[in-house]
């Protein structure tokens, strides 16, 4: 691999501890996937935020590279925390777990993520962290990952953890995947025979697809979405998350739509063709259970403003019979708050809660045994993290079925 010669130094220890070590973790990396070289990032976003996740090894890691001096280089981001970072005692969590997952947090701060004030969150595309096509980043959280490759354009790999905390102090990655043009094509086509219509539905149609295609890069054709049309965002939003999660989908093409297929057809001469006639089976993979739910949980990826101002507009009115969990990035909620959508969410019985992810949060303990939600990963990952049952459906199903007047 080639070095310049501040990288050397930098491998070297000529800067300290705290940047030898974070470069001896991107050139192994770079090593392993064959990189010839490292290329500057735009921005980085880190996972491995919760507490939960982390533990106590993970936390003493974090707060000895902050006692370092370890300092981020370029505009860095964190992944979501287990709780809301302020209201975590109308979630329910204890103070032993809070204490310890506001020092994650502190430590992350201490090395300058996000200007000394992380906003946690697995959308950083929601509060001003918007990629420019091409750009070179390195991210953590595979939704992410996955909606800055497709939608926005931009080249990242799915980063580990540590990799991302390595990219961030350094500024650089390993040039290897994602990032090189010839590794984008297609190798999976999908023909979309069914007509998904909400997010949940492409969402059921990734967890399908997903399963399929492993690490592949799907290109999907007969999807009825357009530029612009409500939702559009958020439909592939829902897509790319359920790929990534029942998948190892980083990045995907959608004929038309996404920034790389729009113009051209980026399929591979060799590849296979999956055809897609119902969405009923993506959603009967996540159907656990017959039982009354007891929590119904919405936002995961964080919900954007528009899907806040849709549920709040679905329960205006209503008396919910179990609890709502919305769960957004903090601007967001501050937005949402502003525009008085917390507070018609709030009058139905529900929350609105900042920070947070409920897949990587200590559901059981918290109350929970099963779990309604509108999202294939939401459900994936709280059936294999928490330890839940789950439920997937559309909103307004699920808003219908938990209308307290019926």
């Amino acid at each position: 691999m080639h070095l310049t010669t501040t990288e050397k130094a930098w491998l070297a220890g000529e800067d300290g501890p705290a940047l030898r070590r974070a470069m001896e973790i991107i050139v192994a990396l770079g090593q392993i996937y064959g990189a010839e070289r490292l290329i500057p990032v735009a921005s980085v976003q880190i996972s491995g935020v919760s507490y939960r996740n982390l533990g106590q090894a993970g936390l003493d890691f974090l707060q000895q590279w902050a006692a370092e001096g370890a300092q981020v280089r370029v505009p860095t981001t964190l992944n979501p925390a287990a709780m809301d970072l302020e209201a975590w005692r109308v979630q329910g969590f204890k103070p032993e777990f809070a204490t310890q997952q506001h020092a994650v947090i502190a430590a992350f701060a201490q090395m300058g993520v996000s200007a000394g004030q992380p906003h946690p969150t697995c959308t950083p595309y929601l509060i001003g962290n918007v990629p420019q096509p091409g750009e070179h980043l390195a991210w953590a959280e595979s939704s992410a990952v996955s909606y800055a490759n497709s939608v926005l354009g931009a080249r990242t790999n799915r980063e580990g953890g540590p990799g991302a905390i390595a990219a961030a102090l350094t500024g650089r990655t390993g040039a290897y995947g994602l990032h090189l043009e010839r590794n984008r094509c297609a190798t999976l086509h999908v023909k979309v025979e069914a007509s998904p219509r909400t997010s949940s539905d492409y969402s059921a149609l990734g967890a399908q697809v997903g399963e399929h295609a492993g690490a592949r890069i799907p290109y999907f054709t007969g999807l009825p979405l357009t530029r612009g049309e409500p939702f559009w965002e958020e439909k592939l939003k829902a897509l790319g998350a359920a790929l990534a999660a029942t998948g190892a989908v980083a990045l995907y093409h959608v004929a038309g739509v996404t920034p790389e297929a729009r113009t051209v057809t980026p399929l591979a001469p060799e590849h296979e063709t999956l055809t897609i006639t119902e969405l009923a089976p993506g959603y009967a993979l996540f159907n656990d259970a017959d039982a009354e739910i007891d929590l119904l949980w919405i936002g995961c990826p964080h919900a954007s403003l528009a899907e806040i101002a849709h549920v709040a507009e679905l329960v205006r009115g209503q008396r919910l019979r179990v609890p709502l969990w919305v769960t957004c990035a903090r601007p967001v909620k501050e937005a949402a708050t502003k525009q008085g959508f917390n507070a018609i969410i709030e009058a139905a019985g529900g929350q609105l809660f900042a920070d947070a992810c409920l897949a990587i949060a200590p559901v059981r303990a918290l109350g929970f045994e099963t779990v309604g939600t509108v999202s294939a990963k939401g459900a994936f990952y709280l059936r294999n993290l928490a330890g839940v049952q789950v439920q997937l459906k559309s909103v307004e199903e699920w808003i219908e079925t938990v209308d307290g007047r019926r």
